[in-house]
């Protein structure tokens, strides 16, 4: 039995899904028509995000299995905060997309109660100093 892409992904396994995507993108450049060519632009942009964001592709049916949240909507409302306070202080913010990235991996890791381990082992000093200067 074969998978499909979206299967692969849900499962955590980027590399099969990249290799499905890349040969409906071959399929698509024998036929050619303008809509195809349109579809095939955005196909080669979704691989593209794919292949940089690979590590972070999580098996979402394993963690559906454990009872582990799968959803992304208290990641969204976090960042809907931090644009709205900045946007009602009307300090214009650019975004540039690696810094939203990284606000999102520093706010998973609060609600996934991992930060004070990332902070401990990028700053093993902190580790050793005790828990009063790291609350998390």
């Amino acid at each position: 039995m074969t998978h499909g892409a979206k299967w692969h992904l849900w499962h955590g396994c980027p590399y099969p899904a990249l290799r499905r995507l890349e040969s409906l993108g071959w399929d698509l450049e024998a036929e050619a028509s303008p809509e195809e060519t349109k579809l095939l632009g955005k196909l080669e942009e979704f691989i593209v995000y794919l292949d940089n964001n690979r590590h972070f592709i999580v098996n979402y049916g394993d963690r559906y299995r454990h009872g582990e949240p799968i959803a992304s909507g208290f990641v969204e409302s976090a960042v809907n905060q931090v644009v709205s306070k900045r946007f009602v202080k009307r300090q214009q913010m650019a975004w540039r997309p690696r810094h939203a990235h990284n606000l999102l991996q520093i706010r998973t890791a609060v609600l996934n109660d991992q930060l004070r381990s990332y902070v401990e082992r990028w700053y093993p000093s902190i580790a050793g100093e005790g828990n009063h200067r790291l609350a998390a």
